[in-house]
């Protein structure tokens, strides 16, 4: 494999990686025990370690260039092009340019003076989404790539129930908040809302609690930034959902915490819902109230949205 052939079909990846040049990789010495400390399912394990990329291939001269794009935007808000799930990479790939980077993320992390719970509560993602690539594929992986960039480049944190990672208002969404009367608009700061998968149930309490602990922890540790508003971007928010679900379901408690909106055409509702078996939308299952709602809109000629939505900090 030829790793600058292999992204010529993303010229901005590839140009961003080659002005970087290499880093030092490091892996941890009791790899396996660092797996199980970061949730990797047990299954994973094996394959993870067997996966290991060697020096001197064309998978470490990517993998190099991978984590210094992690390592070299700490803590910004301005993203570097986004990690590819390319199918001639090794399924365990990402992991280790992840594991290669933590330290860096740990060490942020202390020097913002974030508490070792937290860091590694968010850190444990990467085994979740290991699991939601097994879920969603039947076979193992790590799902979406790109999105543990926010845990390692010190962006997101996992506050209980919920995740909230610091960006900026979009265009659509600031400009609506500045109508709003907020003191806000597009590129301004912000927190992202984000809802993990096998997490438990989302309850009022336990959201409560998170949005409590979001509203001390970025003051606290982040006191350059003055935060107004936290944004959602989800097919939890799609408001048909209340037609079929009863009022006070947990998902309809949650959405109505915000001011929703315009909608998204691409939450990919039926993979968050059903993983796999989302691959045949004419037999979906129907084994709890939100499968029976999901399934049932679609039979009835139904399309299932994302939707953004606000509220106040």
């Amino acid at each position: 494999m030829d790793a600058k052939a292999l992204l010529r079909d993303h010229p901005d990846w590839l140009a961003h990686l080659e002005s970087l040049g290499g880093f030092d990789l490091a892996f941890p010495d009791d790899l396996a025990s660092e797996l199980l400390r970061l949730t990797v399912p047990h299954e994973d394990v094996n394959a993870v370690l067997a996966a290991r990329p060697q020096p001197g291939t064309p998978e470490w001269w990517l993998a190099e260039r991978c984590v210094h794009s992690l390592v070299s935007t700490m803590g910004s808000l301005d993203d570097p092009p986004p990690f590819r799930p390319l199918p001639e990479l090794d399924p365990y790939f990402y992991v280790y340019v992840y594991l290669a980077a933590l330290p860096h993320t740990r060490r942020y992390h202390r020097e913002l003076g974030v508490p070792e719970e937290v860091s590694w509560a968010t850190f444990a993602d990467l085994g979740r989404n290991m699991a939601v690539h097994r879920k969603r594929h039947g076979t193992g992986g790590l799902n979406a790539p790109q999105w543990f960039m926010l845990h390692a480049r010190g962006l997101l944190f996992e506050l209980g129930r919920l995740q909230f990672n610091r960006c900026r208002l979009g265009t659509r969404t600031g400009t609506a908040v500045r109508a709003a009367g907020l003191p806000v608009g597009p590129g301004d700061p912000a927190l992202g809302v984000h809802i993990p998968d096998f997490h438990g149930p989302l309850t009022p309490e336990a959201c409560d609690a998170s949005f409590a602990r979001a509203r001390s922890f970025f003051p606290r540790h982040f006191p350059q930034e003055r935060q107004h508003v936290m944004a959602c971007a989800s097919w939890l928010l799609d408001d048909q959902l209340a037609r079929y679900l009863p009022a006070g379901s947990n998902i309809v408690a949650f959405q109505r915490r915000f001011h929703l909106l315009h909608r998204l055409d691409d939450a990919d509702t039926l993979g968050f819902v059903f993983g796999a078996d989302a691959a045949n939308p004419a037999a979906l299952p129907r084994r709890t109230s939100l499968e029976r709602a999901i399934a049932d809109h679609l039979a009835a000629g139904g399309t299932w949205h994302g939707r953004v939505g606000w509220l106040r900090f």
